[in-house]
């Protein structure tokens, strides 16, 4: 079979920021005696997916002309077309003189990277939430978690040594280097993918399945493992069940599945897009977005932080910019006297009414 011919990744170039070999040994030696600060699970979700290309084209956290132009424009300096801030704060008190050299380590004391600090700036929780969440209500839990970071952001050129340390799902954690080659050997220049951080259901099955149809392409199952929203379901349970519906109910030859470190902003549309972007780095063209996709929930005074279609509407603003075309969630309905799903839409509402009540009776939850 051919290799198939991917998308290139956003940007044109996927980066890479780890380092090898007699770099690497001489840095390892040096990078004990340098100041260093600890970094948190958040940014360590980050600097896994700057180093490895996952937030191409992106090579550093975001200096001062980036954050201000991502918060008001959602673009980078140079006009890319980037959605939300991807910073790492500090406390001013720890930081070394710019120009000099920087450690930075997991809670553990794991060294995981080198940056030379170019750049340390003021930074504001609330403009930020404003801007980028588009609320600044502490409901919303990027917006609560704010409100422990450092005083002010720093940003410069990066040298990963280590990536973070897993010891859970090992084989199923893959860069988007990695991704893309096996997505090249499934044969399919179009691939779709879907993103979770929930368990999957019936109908999730059903509308993978017609989406990749639907491209004539491969299928990759890309679940967030880094950080979701408090009270999700583990992601030790979810990647089992996730692992027992692709290993037996779907097509393994054009179906994958891949875990992402990403941590979530529950930023709503914004995610959306940012989560395009990641899939294109990883080989995908095309996007399953869902209703509420990466929606933190109700505010404060019970309403939805985003619209039920606000994702799928700025992904359709968005879709040929980002080369990502989205694959919308369709609500879907199943017939039990025909034992097959049909899209809400072409089922006449007085049929759909009396199938939504015959769920309700079984004790069966709603639709969504």
């Amino acid at each position: 079979m051919a290799k198939a011919k991917l998308i290139p990744p956003y940007g044109g170039k996927l980066v890479n920021l780890m380092v090898e070999g007699k770099e690497r040994e001489e840095l390892l030696a040096r990078a004990g005696k340098l100041p260093s600060i600890k970094i948190t699970m958040r940014n360590m979700c980050d600097l896994e997916l700057l180093a490895t290309g996952g937030f191409s084209p992106l090579t550093t956290f975001m200096g001062k002309a980036d954050y201000e132009r991502v918060l008001k424009e959602m673009r980078l300096a140079d006009g890319t077309l980037f959605p939300l801030p991807i910073t790492l704060t500090a406390d001013p008190k720890e930081l070394p003189t710019v120009g000099e050299e920087l450690a930075l380590r997991s809670a553990n004391f794991d060294l995981l990277a080198v940056m030379t600090l170019d750049e340390v700036f003021h930074w504001d929780a609330e403009v930020e939430a404003a801007h980028a969440y588009g609320s600044t209500d502490s409901k919303h839990p990027m917006v609560s978690e704010m409100q422990r970071w450092g005083k002010v952001c720093i940003s410069g050129a990066l040298k990963v040594l280590n990536l973070p340390k897993y010891y859970d799902f090992v084989n199923l954690r893959h860069t988007p280097a990695q991704v893309r080659e096996m997505l090249e050997g499934m044969g399919h220049d179009n691939v779709v993918a879907f993103q979770t951080r929930n368990p999957l259901h019936r109908i999730h099955e059903e509308l993978t399945k017609r989406a990749a149809a639907e491209v004539k392409g491969s299928l990759i199952v890309h679940p967030v493992v880094g950080m979701t929203k408090p009270g999700d379901v583990d992601h030790y349970t979810r990647v089992r069940t996730y692992k027992a519906l692709v290993d037996n109910y779907y097509d393994k030859k054009n179906t994958m599945l891949s875990l992402l470190p990403l941590a979530m902003r529950m930023a709503g549309p914004k995610e959306a897009l940012l989560h395009a972007i990641i899939r294109r780095n990883h080989g995908a063209n095309h996007f399953v977005v869902g209703r509420d996709h990466a929606g933190p929930g109700n505010d404060s005074s019970g309403k939805p932080f985003y619209g039920p279609y606000d994702a799928q509407e700025i992904m359709k603003q968005y879709e040929a910019e980002l080369g990502v075309k989205m694959v919308p969630f369709e609500m879907l309905v199943y017939l039990p006297d025909e034992e097959r799903y049909v899209e809400q839409k072409d089922v006449p509402k007085e049929e759909y009414y009396e199938l939504y009540i015959l769920k309700k009776l079984r004790g069966f939850e709603g639709f969504s």
